[in-house]
């Protein structure tokens, strides 16, 4: 390998160092082309990858991403897992490989600032997978919001039960108008017969004025006829005595 290609190495092996999430060593001696396949086909749904590294281009990649904590595991033949995706799953895959193969030597791994020794890896390969973690966080973020939405349903179901209630009772609406109308259609008859007796208490004054108003319009009239006679008479006998005068 020339310097250019140890540079193009270096160069790969820094940035898979600064994308991963997590990194896995372990020793690979004993394994084979077939079963690095199989191992490799496993870590692709966790979205993570299996290299044989050189030890010391690997030291020199991760003193330039500024990652030293890879140096206490390159000892010996290293295989590094860079993983990118799913943690959990990742770990799982090669703990799943190892117990059917026992080849795999787990070496150690970081995860951020975190060192990972063989206990806590074999914890986190227990642990659910990513996508199943998400499903239980949503359940339990949607857990108060569905019982929130079912109290709501209760309680809008509740009040229009109470409100038609209320309506059958003729407490709301167009019925509770209704009644006090049918009251006073009921209380108008009662009131006619008081109006008809009040025009027969006022019928026979107004008889008993009607005879006095004639007496007195009689009396008007002799009245006004004597004392157009009293002024006729004058008159007559003026023309009595005028016709005398000429008859002489």
């Amino acid at each position: 390998m020339n310097r250019e290609e140890k540079a193009a190495l270096i160069e790969e092996i820094g940035a898979e160092i600064e994308s991963a999430e997590a990194i896995f060593a372990v020793d690979y001696r004993g394994i084979s082309v077939t079963q690095a396949a199989e191992l490799r086909s496993g870590l692709r749904e966790a979205d993570a990858t299996f290299k044989v590294v050189k030890n010391r281009l690997t030291k020199l990649a991760a003193e330039k991403a500024g990652n030293t904590e890879l140096n206490d595991l390159l000892q010996g033949p290293t295989a590094l897992t860079f993983v990118k995706g799913d943690t959990a799953m990742a770990a799982k895959a090669i703990t799943s490989f190892n117990k059917e193969h026992e080849i795999l030597t787990y070496k150690g791994g970081i995860m951020g600032d975190t060192i990972l020794d063989e206990g806590r890896f074999t914890a986190i390969s227990k642990l659910p997978s990513r996508d199943v973690l998400n499903g239980q966080l949503a359940g339990i973020v949607a857990s108060p919001l569905v019982t929130l939405t079912r109290g709501l349903g209760s309680m809008v179901s509740g009040l229009a039960i109470a409100l038609q209630q209320v309506a059958d009772q003729g407490l709301v609406g167009g019925s509770a108008e209704a009644a006090p109308a049918e009251e006073n259609a009921d209380e108008a008859p009662a009131e006619e017969p008081a109006a008809e007796e009040a025009a027969a208490e006022e019928s026979p004054e107004a008889e008993a004025e009607a005879p006095a108003e004639e007496e007195a319009t009689a009396e008007e009239a002799d009245a006004e006829d004597k004392a157009e006679n009293k002024e006729e008479a004058p008159a007559e006998e003026a023309t009595d005595g005028a016709d005398a005068e000429n008859e002489e």
